[in-house]
């Protein structure tokens, strides 16, 4: 582990350790959970459609911050994110932030592009979209929730991880430490 990527690792652990950061989660238990899903993100795999982007791939990706975001427009909790998910687009996508939205659907009327086309019209989503009809991205991420969110580093590793709404401060000061660490 190169001084880099030791005090990157470094400053996003007390990220997680300063109180007020993370609302609700101790300081350890949120290291733990920092600490528990660090490993290389997998590839986005057995995507039917790509909205918003040509297709991508993680590995093309590295060099910068990534928001993996799994989601399906007929999930409330899911569409109560959408604001933030947007928010932090608008915010860092500039400084080299990619949000990559992955819409693995529950029930049947989700798997319709045009449905999905639709959803992303009316929450004004435009960063890139995946599909994930056959639930292959989700499973190589051994995701279990709706919403779940990812993210992962210049190296293409998964620095945190979270399922539900809210920790939007806490996904806020990691990306920009990532972000800033690159800079």
């Amino acid at each position: 582990m190169t001084i880099r990527s030791f005090a990157i690792s470094a400053s996003l652990i007390a990220l997680c350790i300063v109180g007020g950061i993370a609302p609700g989660i101790g300081g350890e238990a949120a290291a733990l959970q920092l600490a528990a899903v660090q490993g290389s993100a997998p590839n986005f795999t057995g995507i039917s459609n790509w909205f918003n982007s040509p297709p991508l791939d993680i590995t093309r990706l590295r060099g910068k911050v990534v928001l993996v975001d799994f989601w399906t427009y007929g999930c409330i909790n899911c569409v109560n994110t959408l604001p933030h998910v947007t928010a932090l687009h608008a915010k860092y996508k500039d400084r080299g932030l990619v949000i990559v939205g992955v819409h693995t659907p529950e029930f049947p009327f989700e798997r319709s592009a045009g449905n999905v086309q639709a959803a992303l019209k009316r929450h004004g989503i435009t960063y890139p979209v995946a599909q994930d009809n056959d639930s292959r991205t989700w499973n190589a991420y051994s995701n279990r929730y709706w919403p779940a969110q990812y993210i992962v580093d210049q190296r293409g590793q998964i620095v945190y991880q979270h399922d539900g709404e809210g920790q939007y401060e806490q996904m806020d000061n990691i990306i920009n430490t990532l972000l800033r660490s690159s800079s």
